[in-house]
C-alpha cells in the first residue's frame, strides 16, 4: 500500500470511512441528485447496487451517522469501475472526497483488484484533479457522451488507475 501512504496527505480532514449497505440508499440517492449528473438515481436503484455483491460501496461520515459522499465501483474479476463518487456540496473542498477515495481504492486492492476505471466529465476540474492526484491517467476520450442541462453534450474522459 505505499501508493496509498504517497498520496494521503498529513494535513487531510478527519473522516471515518465504511462500508455502505442497504440502509444508506436513501441518503445515497439523496446524495447522488446534489452531484450535478443529469439523472439522478433513485433509491431502489442505490438499494439494488448496494445489495450486489460486485459492487463495493463506501461511505466517508463526519459527525452525523449519515454519509456526507459515497463512492461506488463494480467489480469484475481483477478490474473495477468507478460507478459514481459524490462528496456532498456542502462538505467539499475539506479533504473528504480525497480520504474517501483513498479508503475505497485501498478496499478495492484488498478485494484483488488490480486496475480501476473511470470516466469524468471534460471540465469537471476538482473531480479531475482529484483523481490524477491519486495517479490515475487519461486512457481516452468519449465525444458527446455527457448532457449537459443547456442542451449541449461534454466529452467523458475515460482514465485508469493499475492498483497492482
Amino acid at each position: 500500500m505505499d501508493w496509498l501512504r504517497k498520496i494521503l496527505h498529513p494535513d487531510a480532514a478527519p473522516a471515518r470511512t465504511m462500508r455502505l449497505d442497504t440502509s444508506h440508499a436513501r441518503h445515497v440517492a439523496g446524495l447522488h441528485h446534489q452531484g450535478g449528473f443529469a439523472r439522478g438515481w433513485e433509491v431502489a436503484e442505490c438499494g439494488a447496487l448496494i445489495a450486489d455483491r460486485a459492487v463495493v460501496a463506501d461511505g466517508v461520515f463526519g459527525s452525523a451517522q449519515h454519509p456526507l459522499g459515497f463512492a461506488m465501483s463494480r467489480k469484475a474479476v481483477d478490474e473495477a469501475e468507478v460507478l459514481s463518487i459524490v462528496v456532498a456540496p456542502g462538505s467539499r473542498g475539506g479533504g473528504l472526497g480525497c480520504a474517501l477515495l483513498a479508503a475505497h481504492l485501498a478496499r478495492l486492492a484488498e478485494e484483488g483488484v488490480a486496475r480501476v476505471f473511470l470516466e469524468v466529465e471534460d471540465g469537471n476540474l476538482p473531480a479531475e484533479r482529484l483523481y490524477r492526484h491519486f495517479g490515475f491517467r487519461e486512457v481516452g476520450r468519449r465525444k458527446g457522451y455527457y448532457p449537459k442541462p443547456d442542451g449541449s453534450r461534454a466529452a467523458a474522459i475515460a482514465m485508469r488507475l493499475d492498483l497492482a
